[in-house]
C-alpha cells in the first residue's frame, strides 16, 4: 500500500479542483470544532435584576461594561442576565455603588442643596426624601415588589382651632402568589406613622396594585375580633392536647393504631369589673373617725324669801359662821332642841339665803369609719371554655399459629382504661362541659405508607449536572466523528491519489516502465497510468511531448 502520510508536495500535486475541495472541507471541520467548543464554553446566564427603571438599567449596564462582564437581556426585555456564577458577586459590587436605586430618591436629595433655596423648596425636598426612604423600607419586605408612599403633611399654625393632623397613603405592588396578612399590613401602617410626627396609624391608608383597600380589611378584622394570632393560639392549644394523648396511647396501642382530635372553645372576650361595697360595722368593731363635743353651761339666782321689797334687797353680810348650828326654836333647828336657861330666843335672820340654780347644754357628734371594699377584676383572655375530644383506636392485631393476621376489637376493660387515660390527659372537667368520645374501629389501611423518594432523574441538581455533561459529550462525539469519520478517510483517499501522481516526467516514465525493484505490479501501474491519462489528459500530453522531444537527434527541431 502506498504511503498515505500527508505532505505539502503531495498536496501541491493535486488538481486545483481537489485542492479547493480539500481547503473547504478542512475549513468546515475547523468551523464546526470552534463552534462546538464555543458552545460548551458559553456560560449559563441567570437573572441579575428584574423590573428596574430605565435609569437604573442604564447605570447597571454601564457598570457591567466597565467591569468587562458579559450580559444580555431577556426575551421580554424586563431582566438583565449575567453569568450564573457571578450573580451574587455582581449584586454585592453594584450594591456598593448604590445600584439599583429603584427610581426613588431618598435623603441623598438633601446633599445637593443650592444656596438661596427657599424654605418651601426645602420642605418639599424633605418630604420627597422621606417618602423615598419609606418606600425603600417597605420594598425590603419579601412579599412586596414595589411601593410608593404619599404624605400629606399640613402646615403648622399657631391656632389650635386650625390645627390639622397629617395623613399618609401607601401603594403596594405585591409579588405574584404572595399576600400580606393583617399583622403585616398593621406593621406597614405603624412604620409609616412612627416616621412622621403627629401621624396616627389610623390615618394611614394601604392599598395594593389592584386598588383593594388593605387597611380597611385590617380595621374590620380588628373591630370584629378576628385575628390571625387568635386562630394560631387555638391551633396551638389543640395540638398540645393531641400530643398529650399521643404520648399516653402510643405505648399501649402503637403509634399508628389510633387517631386523636381535640376541639377547643376559647373565650377571647375581654371584660373588667370594678365593685365598691359598703357593709355595716358590728358594734365591737366600730372605729371612730372623729368626735366633736359641745357644752354650754349658764347660772342665775333662784327666787326665794318673802315676796316684797325687803326680799329684793341684797343680803346682809353674815356675822356668824355659816357652819354654826341654828338656835333652838329657830327655823332649821333640830327637833326637841331648847334654848339654854337665861337666854332669849334667837331673833329671826334679817337676811334671806339665796339659792342658785345652774342650767347647761351638751352636744356630742361622733363619726364612725365605714366598711368599704373596692374590687377590680379583669377576666383572663384566652380561657378555655370547653374541650371536645374524639379518639379512634384500631383493632388489635393477632397472629394465628398458621401465620395469618387477624384484627380483633379491644375488650371493655381496655376501652375503659383508654377512656380514663384520655380524660386525665385532657384535664376532663364535667362542670365545664367537656366531652369525650372513644371508639374502637378497624382502620382501612393500618400499614404505614412510605413516601416514595424523588427519583434521581427528577432531581433538579442531577438534571443540571447531566445537561452540563451532555454538552461536553456532544462536543466530544461530534469532534470524534469529524476527525475519524470524515477528515481521516478523506485525507487517506487524497494521499493515495496523490501518491500515484509522479513528481516529474522521469517518475512518470518510471511508473509506465514498471519501476525498479518490482514493488508494484506492471498491470497495476499500467491501470494507474490509464486512469491518470483519463483524468489529467493535459499532464499526460505534456509528459509524452517531453518524451518525444527527448528522443530526437541533436539539433533537430520539431
Amino acid at each position: 500500500m502506498a504511503d498515505t502520510q500527508f505532505s505539502l508536495a503531495a498536496f501541491m500535486r493535486l488538481p486545483m479542483q481537489q485542492k479547493l475541495l480539500t481547503i473547504i472541507a478542512l475549513s468546515m471541520v475547523t468551523a464546526i470544532v470552534v463552534a462546538g467548543w464555543t458552545w460548551t464554553r458559553t456560560p449559563t446566564f441567570a437573572v441579575l435584576f428584574t423590573n428596574i427603571s430605565e435609569r437604573d438599567g442604564g447605570n447597571i449596564i454601564a457598570a457591567l461594561q466597565q467591569m468587562n462582564v458579559p450580559f444580555k437581556f431577556s426575551e421580554s426585555g424586563g431582566a438583565i442576565l449575567v453569568p450564573q456564577q457571578q450573580v451574587h458577586e455582581l449584586r454585592m459590587r453594584l450594591a456598593s455603588q448604590g445600584l439599583p436605586k429603584g427610581g426613588l430618591v431618598g435623603f441623598e436629595l438633601m446633599e445637593n442643596q443650592k444656596l438661596g433655596m427657599s424654605q418651601f423648596i426645602e420642605q418639599i425636598n424633605f418630604q420627597r426624601a422621606l417618602e423615598g426612604e419609606l418606600s425603600r423600607s417597605i420594598q425590603s419586605l419579601a412579599a412586596v415588589q414595589g411601593a410608593r408612599v404619599h404624605l400629606a403633611i399640613p402646615k403648622q399654625t399657631g391656632f389650635m382651632r386650625d390645627d390639622q393632623k397629617p395623613s399618609a397613603s401607601v401603594v403596594l405592588n405585591i409579588a405574584p402568589g404572595r399576600n400580606l396578612d393583617a399583622n403585616q399590613i398593621a406593621g406597614v401602617a405603624h412604620m409609616v406613622a412612627s416616621s412622621v410626627p403627629h401621624l396616627a396609624a389610623a390615618h394611614v391608608s394601604v392599598i395594593d396594585q389592584n386598588g383593594n383597600l388593605l387597611s380597611a380589611e385590617k380595621a374590620n378584622g380588628r373591630n370584629s375580633g378576628l385575628d390571625a394570632s387568635q386562630l394560631k393560639y387555638v391551633q396551638d392549644i389543640e395540638a398540645i392536647y393531641v400530643r398529650r394523648i399521643e404520648t399516653l396511647l402510643a405505648p399501649l396501642v402503637g403509634a399508628g393504631n389510633f387517631r386523636a382530635q381535640v376541639t377547643a372553645d376559647i373565650d377571647f372576650s375581654q371584660s373588667e369589673q370594678v365593685a365598691e361595697t359598703y357593709k355595716p360595722n358590728p358594734p365591737a368593731d366600730a372605729s371612730i373617725r372623729s368626735q366633736q363635743v359641745s357644752e354650754d353651761a349658764s347660772g342665775r339666782p333662784a327666787a326665794a324669801g318673802v315676796p316684797g321689797a325687803l326680799s329684793n334687797q341684797p343680803p346682809v353680810p353674815a356675822t356668824a359662821p355659816l357652819t354654826a348650828p341654828p338656835a333652838p326654836g329657830t327655823p332649821g333647828a333640830p327637833a326637841g332642841a331648847t334654848a339654854p336657861a337665861g337666854t332669849a330666843p334667837a331673833a329671826a335672820p334679817t337676811t334671806t339665803a339665796v339659792a342658785s340654780a345652774a342650767s347647761g347644754r351638751r352636744d356630742a357628734t361622733t363619726n364612725y369609719e365605714l366598711d368599704k371594699t373596692i374590687r377590680h377584676v379583669r377576666q383572663p383572655v384566652g380561657a378555655i371554655k370547653r374541650l371536645s375530644t374524639a379518639v379512634v383506636v384500631n383493632h388489635r392485631k393477632e397472629t394465628a399459629s398458621d401465620g395469618k393476621v387477624t384484627l380483633k376489637p379491644l375488650s371493655t376493660k381496655e376501652m375503659a382504661q383508654i377512656n380514663d387515660l384520655v380524660k386525665e390527659a385532657m384535664g376532663y372537667n364535667k362542670d365545664r362541659g367537656d366531652t369525650l368520645n372513644v371508639q374502637n374501629s378497624p382502620f382501612a389501611s393500618s400499614e404505614k405508607q412510605e413516601v416514595p423518594e424523588t427519583p434521581i432523574w427528577k432531581n433538579p441538581t442531577v438534571i443540571g449536572w447531566v445537561l452540563e455533561g451532555l454538552k461536553y459529550l456532544v462536543f466530544a462525539g461530534l469532534a470524534a466523528y469529524l476527525l475519524f469519520g470524515v477528515v481521516r478517510p478523506f485525507l487517506r483517499k487524497l494521499m493515495e491519489r496523490a501518491a500515484t501522481i509522479p513528481e516529474s516526467p522521469g517518475e512518470m516514465a518510471y511508473a509506465a516502465e514498471g519501476g525498479r525493484g518490482g514493488a508494484i505490479g506492471y498491470e497495476q501501474k499500467l491501470q494507474s497510468a490509464r486512469d491518470m491519462a483519463r483524468q489529467e489528459p493535459k499532464a499526460v500530453a505534456t509528459v509524452i511531448k517531453d518524451w518525444v522531444g527527448g528522443n530526437q537527434p541533436a539539433g533537430k527541431v520539431q
